[in-house]
């Protein structure tokens, strides 16, 4: 996408140990308009694949998650990193550790939205070393349902995650793929669309 990739290079900024800054679009001021895009994009990717579930986890995943479900017209899921009062039993868990946070946090989703009949899509806005998305796809798969893809905003392709997840033999579909963040220079991949069916 490359109204995407002018979006990174205008307003993102690179602190030390690999962190990409994009919080003045993504993930903490949002801009609808782009997300709405992303949406489409995500849409247009995972066209005819029988999504009936869309996964994500708190907080920064929420907003091109529900521009997805908007667009693809089905229910958008997030996992959460504290449960609430409400939130004690029948939970589907697992841990996942934060690359930016540098913590190990749990996350659950209730058991009462995820079913063997859903066919989901998991989107995040980054993938790292993959460990937000690989702790979705256990709750998937504990689930009973159907993985059907996993979506990114913005992939760092010089971490391992995407390629952890692809030799699983998920569809893995990132919209940006960094290459390079060294001397605090953003440099994109050539995007390939790798599909399974």
């Amino acid at each position: 996408m490359k109204v995407l990739e002018e979006k990174i290079l205008s307003k993102g900024t690179v602190l030390p140990n690999n962190v990409l800054k994009v919080d003045g679009f993504l993930n903490h001021q949002i801009d609808p308009e782009l997300m709405l895009e992303i949406g489409k994009e995500f849409a247009r990717r995972f066209k005819g694949k029988g999504i009936t579930k869309i996964l994500t986890i708190e907080s920064s995943g929420i907003a091109p998650s529900v521009m997805t479900g908007l667009v693809m017209h089905v229910p958008v899921i997030f996992a959460r990193k504290k449960k609430s009062q409400t939130m004690v039993d029948d939970l589907f868990t697992t841990a996942v550790f934060s690359y930016t946070k540098g913590e190990r946090q749990e996350i659950s989703v209730s058991k009462k939205f995820l079913s063997n009949q859903d066919r989901v899509l998991i989107i995040d806005d980054f993938l790292a070393n993959g460990e937000a998305a690989y702790g979705l796809a256990k709750i998937v798969e504990e689930s009973g349902a159907q993985l059907v893809g996993v979506g990114i905003v913005i992939e760092k392709a010089f971490q391992k995650g995407g390629d952890r997840l692809r030799s699983k033999k998920i569809h893995v579909e990132s919209l940006v793929a960094i290459d390079s963040l060294a001397n605090r220079e953003i440099s994109f991949k050539k995007h390939k669309e790798v599909q399974f069916q």
